[in-house]
């Protein structure tokens, strides 16, 4: 890959004066600090196109854009929002959006507004895998929701990056009416909505009023560990203890432990 063009040129003016002063190991050692420096540019500028990718597609989403949203994703591209179960390649990217929320092109008295939030962005070692933990808040026709992504990316051979895996379980999701404080959703299960999924949900979790703790793709910035997975009782705050509501939601619950791999089907 071509050096940017001023690292290109501070190489050249400092490689051409240590040269003609004689000091070979000088311009060895300059010529690795600009290596480094550029390998450095390289990712700040990859970090900044798989954020900008992830913007895009909420952009995309708020007048349902769906032939161009679908360009975003990798050909063999997975796609699980809320718990409806993944869906698998671009195409079935695209089937979703379509038979979900109707045909390209943005409808009078039709509102779903993506708004996205929080973005943590990283790249591999190598620089061809990237990942992204973000909020979205989503405002639509049927209510409120909050989606927590946890996203991954590939860098194709033609240097663009792509969606790979888009995985948005939802922490909360409720009507107009009373909002989350009366109306929320416990779950959003595939037989809630269509259409069915390609295999069936990643991991099973409960919304608000229940709670669920995303894994994090990255460990503590500070301490370099990784965050223990939540092992709590999924469902164990979804109603007043001792009723049957929350007998029935903490037993759902209980079929997460925090340690299913986010895009794979669950384990026999």
């Amino acid at each position: 890959m071509a050096r940017p063009a001023l690292a290109t040129a501070l190489a050249g003016a400092l490689l051409s004066g240590l040269l003609a002063s004689g000091t070979q190991a000088s311009a060895d050692t300059a010529a690795q600090r600009l290596d480094g420096l550029e390998s450095r540019i390289t990712r700040l500028e990859d970090l900044n196109q798989i954020e900008r990718l992830q913007r895009t597609y909420g952009y995309f989403v708020d007048k349902a854009q769906w032939s161009q949203l679908a360009e975003l994703f990798t050909d063999d591209a997975t796609l699980e929002i809320g718990g409806k179960g993944l869906f698998t390649g671009k195409d079935r990217v695209l089937a979703y959006m379509q038979l979900s929320f109707g045909k390209d092109g943005a409808k009078e008295g039709v509102l779903i507004n993506h708004m996205q939030f929080e973005p943590v962005p990283d790249i591999s070692a190598d620089g061809t895998e990237g990942w992204i933990r973000s909020r979205a808040f989503v405002m639509a026709n049927g209510g409120w929701g909050l989606p927590l992504y946890e996203n991954e990316y590939r860098k194709g051979t033609d240097g663009k990056w792509r969606i790979s895996r888009l995985t948005g379980p939802f922490t909360m999701y409720a009507g107009w009416e009373d909002g989350w404080v009366k109306n929320a959703t416990p779950n959003t299960w595939p037989d809630k909505f269509g259409p069915p999924p390609d295999l069936p949900p990643s991991i099973v979790y409960l919304t608000y009023p229940a709670y669920f703790v995303i894994p994090f793709h990255y460990p503590n910035p500070v301490t370099g560990r990784a965050f223990p997975p939540e092992r709590g009782n999924v469902g164990a705050y979804a109603a007043p203890p001792g009723t049957e509501l929350q007998r029935k939601y903490l037993a759902t619950g209980q079929l997460a432990d925090g340690t299913q791999p986010i895009a794979e089907p669950p384990h026999d």
